[in-house]
């Protein structure tokens, strides 16, 4: 079944058209933009589906977007769905809430586990997102969770741990005294 299109492009197009193959840095704009050129040096659009594993229907579709639309045209479309319960104040009160110590905010906790934010966001915004959704809002922020570092400083006695460093000082200085006795737990050995 063939069509009467002209698939002859322009000097102008055909320079637009290898811009984008050699350049665009959307993938399928780059396929596209080769099933476009190969048309235009006469290849049938059957032949050309089969060059780029694309079906023939499909060529047809590209080069009617590219004819109306050019270059923008061979860009993917927005996939239609349902919009992001997470809109720009979800967001706001999510950044907020990373910036803070759970505590400044009054919760029990001092880390920030994902339940946890996810749970208090829902109490500041009404907004429940599920588990997985979540996880991708921040990794599509850039945030990335670490592992936290404990810190029992706020639990120790100073006096004791003044004491503790003169002990351990003066345990340093008599073990450098005394040799200690090769190790045979190992095979391998420091050289002197």
């Amino acid at each position: 079944m063939s069509r009467r299109v002209n698939f002859t492009l322009s000097d102008e197009q055909l320079a637009t058209i290898e811009q984008a193959i050699n350049y665009s840095p959307h993938p399928e704009v780059r396929q596209r933009a080769i099933a476009i050129r190969l048309l235009h040096l006469g290849y049938r659009p059957e032949q050309v589906s089969d060059m780029v594993a694309i079906t023939a229907n499909t060529i047809w579709t590209w080069h009617r977007r590219w004819r109306k639309d050019g270059l923008a045209g061979l860009e993917d479309r927005p996939k239609p769905g349902r919009k992001s319960k997470a809109d720009t104040e979800y967001i706001r009160q999510l950044e907020t809430a990373l910036a803070s110590d759970p505590q400044q905010l009054g919760l029990a906790y001092h880390i920030w586990t994902l339940n946890k934010l996810r749970l208090y966001l829902q109490q500041q915004t009404g907004i429940l997102l599920s588990y997985t959704r979540f996880r991708a809002l921040l990794s599509k922020l850039n945030y990335a969770w670490r592992q936290p570092k404990h810190d029992l400083s706020a639990l120790q006695d100073p006096q004791a741990q003044q004491v503790a460093g003169q002990v351990l000082d003066w345990l340093k200085k008599t073990s450098q005294s005394v040799p200690l006795p090769p190790s045979n737990s190992s095979s391998w050995t420091k050289r002197p």
